[in-house]
């Protein structure tokens, strides 16, 4: 394949690591600036220009889009998408989660641990405000501030509301977060490529700072992510449309809190502290991506050799509900859980000590004969019962 790593920064580690990583998967990979592409739009033909020649045949792209260009990087993205080239994220999903705003307003419909948070204009808001979510003391964070910059702790009322004029004045518009105390100055990094976690890591805040990013002076350890943490990231990734993303966690009395979700997460850090080839990781999903497309696997597999694919409620089913899925004998009977789908979220690839719950949909391969054995009467439409007792919709 040829891929492009659309970056400003030619040199900085993540880029180089991209390239590194998709030359040595035998791919060609070029690096290219962003702001030197310009946009063609005429009738059924978009165009995009590379120092005003036009680019070249590229099969992907990587979009490494900084905050201070989202306007033009998305449109840019979103060109690459019009051309039909595939893009590691979408245009549309990197504007999402660049808005912290926006990905609060949007991880908020689902069931999915987020600070309390809240957006006021005015400065009489600012109090009532922070009595909704808790009370002093609280975060202030500008909305698109990066690495940790915009972030300030007010810790009393009066300092809150002292800083948020002082933004407003400044035109910065502002979200007032509660302050997680039991977070203790530390969160978690998780890497998410697909539908899974690659890597991740906690960040330490070094003393007197409460900020952990790792450009603050935090400390990084790796990490293996207790199974709600990495739902969590992952069901925050898929939320917002992004197939990698780096997603910062709280850990809450609560459980886990999702803090933000940013679409071109620095690989510096995650790599030299867990030692994971995460740009390895995004490569091979671009592969699987560009050279194996989704295809119906209902079509694919119907025949293969008398296995295939099925999906089917829990319900009323006590070999099922309640437990352990190593416990369920499916792997007696050849079958295979693909995923579960629980409410609105998805758990891929579950593990053994996943439990079943009623009301679980659970998407299965396995040999057809069993899988037939494990699907549900179905129930005779009206038509067809008036059918079996010789009558018809007519004649009723």
């Amino acid at each position: 394949m040829k891929i492009a790593v659309l970056s400003r920064r030619l040199r900085s580690y993540s880029t180089r690591r991209l390239k590194e990583a998709a030359e040595a998967r035998g791919h060609r990979c070029i690096v290219l600036n962003t702001l030197r592409f310009s946009i063609g739009l005429e009738k059924e033909s978009p165009e995009l220009y590379y120092k005003n020649k036009p680019l070249s045949s590229y099969d992907a792209a990587i979009p490494r889009i900084g905050a201070s260009v989202t306007t033009f990087g998305t449109a840019v993205v979103r060109q690459f998408e019009q051309m039909g080239i595939y893009t590691a994220n979408e245009s549309l999903a990197i504007s999402r989660s660049r808005d912290k705003l926006r990905t609060m307003q949007i991880l908020s419909k689902h069931d999915i641990g987020i600070p309390p948070t809240a957006f006021v204009r005015e400065k009489r808001d600012v109090l009532p405000a922070i009595e909704r979510i808790g009370g002093a003391p609280v975060i202030i964070k500008v909305l698109e501030g990066t690495q940790g910059v915009g972030v300030i702790l007010a810790e009393t009322v009066k300092v809150a509301e002292a800083i948020v004029e002082t933004l407003q004045s400044a035109r910065q518009n502002v979200l007032l977060q509660k302050f997680i105390k039991e977070s203790r100055g530390r969160d978690i990094r998780a890497i998410v490529v697909g539908d899974k976690v690659v890597a991740a890591m906690r960040r330490m805040a070094q003393e007197g700072e409460f900020r952990s990013n790792v450009h603050r002076g935090g400390t990084t350890m790796a990490l293996l992510l207790d199974r709600p943490y990495e739902q969590a990231a992952i069901r925050a990734a898929q939320i917002l449309g992004l197939r990698i993303a780096g997603v910062d966690l709280l850990e809450s009395d609560e459980g886990p809190q999702v803090m933000e979700v940013n679409s071109s997460p620095g690989l510096e850090a995650i790599e030299s502290t867990t030692k994971i080839d995460v740009a390895g990781a995004i490569v091979a999903d671009i592969e699987h991506q560009v050279l194996f497309p989704d295809v119906d696997l209902k079509q694919r597999m119907r025949f293969a050799g008398g296995f295939g694919i099925a999906e089917f409620t829990v319900h009323n089913m006590p070999d099922l509900e309640g437990k352990r899925l190593r416990d369920c004998g499916l792997d007696r009977k050849s079958i295979h859980v693909i995923h579960i789908t629980r409410s609105s979220s998805i758990i891929p690839n579950p593990r053994g000590d996943d439990t079943i719950e009623r009301g679980d949909t659970l998407l299965c391969y396995g040999a057809l004969n069993e899988l037939r054995q494990m699907m549900p009467p179905q129930r005779k439409s009206r038509r067809r019962r008036r059918a079996a007792n010789g009558t018809t919709d007519a004649e009723g």
